[in-house]
This record gives C-alpha cells, structure tokens and sequence, in this order.
C-alpha cells in the first residue's frame, strides 16, 4: 500500500529523531516522540509503537509493554514493524522477568517466519533475542546452540560444520 505524503513526511521525522536519540534525556526523548505520535489517531499502530520504543529506550519497560500490546493489537503493523515490536515486546517481558512469556512470544515470532507467505524478517534478531532468554532461563547450551546458528550462515568457512553442532546443542536440550 502506497504511503501518503503525510504519512511519509511524519515517518522522515520520526526516523530523523531516532537518529538523535541517544543525545537526548530519557524524558526528552518520550516526549518528542510523544509529540509527534500525538499528530496521529490514537489508535495509530505506528504511533503507539513508537511510544513503546521510546519507553523501552528509556528505560521504562512496563509503560514499553502496554504500548507494544497496544500496537499488535491493532493488527495493522507493517511487516518489518510488526517483527520488531513482537521482538522488543519479547525482550521487555525478559527484563519484567517473565520469562516463559518472551520464550512463547519468541518461538511464535520465529514460527511465523517459517510459513510458506510469511515476510521474514529480522529473523536472527528473533533468535539472538531469544537466546537471551534462554540464558534468563539458566539454559546457557541451548542459548549457545541458537546463538552459533544464526551466527553460521555468516562465517566466511566452517558453516555447517558450525550450524550442524549448533543443532545439536539445541536438539540434546530440547528432548
């Protein structure tokens, strides 16, 4: 679906704040983020992922959480925004310490990327993701096992003798 030219001039600016991020305050930061998602309908999927980036950012987890919620739940994320909010959801709940729910998040996310029509994307980011919490977990071979997996496609020799070992330190754990 094409993007109106509102809608792509508020996602420059949306993009330019992020590139500034990390030279504002936490507070400065959700609130120029606030500021430009306020421009949008309450219920903008964008919008509210934006927020709950910013919370994240910031350090705020447990407002995060809310808005990333918020945002799936409108069902009308893009692909790539989706993938990312399903992720960071996933990681905010590992840090709330609710750790089975980030694995379930996880593996649902990374299940989704082996369908047939499915748009994967960010799928190593899944599994590093997901890897932290296994270690959350006290499951550090498992953890090892898919971290080394999703790293072996990019060595420059040795990847399947890598992704083969890395399976099975993921497969010893799981039965």
């Amino acid at each position: 679906m094409p993007m109106d030219k509102d809608n792509e001039e508020w996602e420059l600016r949306v993009a330019e704040l992020w590139k500034r991020a990390e030279s504002l305050q936490a507070a400065d930061l959700v609130a120029a983020v606030d500021a430009l998602a306020d421009e949008r309908d309450p219920g903008n999927a964008a919008a509210l992922f934006e927020r709950a980036c910013a919370r994240d950012t910031a350090g705020v987890e447990s407002e995060a959480e809310r808005y990333y919620r918020a945002a799936l739940a409108t069902g009308s994320l893009d692909p790539y925004r989706s993938s990312r909010a399903s992720i960071q959801l996933a990681s905010t709940l590992r840090i709330l310490g609710r750790l089975e729910e980030s694995e379930r998040l996880l593996v649902s996310e990374l299940e989704r990327h082996m369908e047939a029509s499915a748009y994967r994307v960010l799928h190593d980011e899944a599994r590093a993701t997901l890897a932290l919490t296994y270690v959350a977990q006290g499951r550090p071979i498992e953890a090892a096992g898919l971290a080394l997996s999703a790293l072996a496609p990019y060595l420059s020799r040795y990847n399947r003798s890598i992704s083969g070992n890395a399976s099975e330190l993921v497969t010893k754990t799981w039965n």
